[in-house]
């Protein structure tokens, strides 16, 4: 399979991840708040196994369109991998794990820190 740009890998990493029944799958836009990369996705697993899976089928997934360096952080445990494919940012949590760090909120817009006039 060819490269592919960021909408397209978006939609792939989104597509795979419901084929794998990934749980809570949230996509956040990070155009313009972050130039780390355009999006993240977050999704959960039910087990260390299952995170592990999807990571597994994600990092195949990026292979197959030319990001086989994809930056990879948290195997072997699988309690919170995260794949770095450059633009598009992907955590994968245990739901304990996710509850605990609740990254959504820090990236949320309307979270009380921001919203409070001063």
């Amino acid at each position: 399979m060819p490269e592919i740009d960021a909408a397209g890998l978006e939609a792939a990493i989104l597509a795979r991840l419901d084929d794998d029944k990934a749980q809570e799958i949230v996509l956040i836009d990070l155009k313009g708040k972050s130039p780390m990369a355009d999006t993240m996705i977050v999704a959960s697993g039910r087990s260390q196994r299952h995170v592990g899976a999807l990571a597994d089928h994600l990092l195949r997934l990026l292979k197959e369109h030319g990001l086989g360096k994809a930056k990879v952080e948290g195997l072997p445990h699988c309690d919170w991998v995260l794949i770095d494919a450059g633009d598009v940012i992907v955590h994968l949590f245990r739901p304990e794990v996710r509850t605990f760090y609740n990254i959504e909120k820090i990236w949320s817009v309307d979270s009380a820190h921001r919203t409070q006039s001063a």
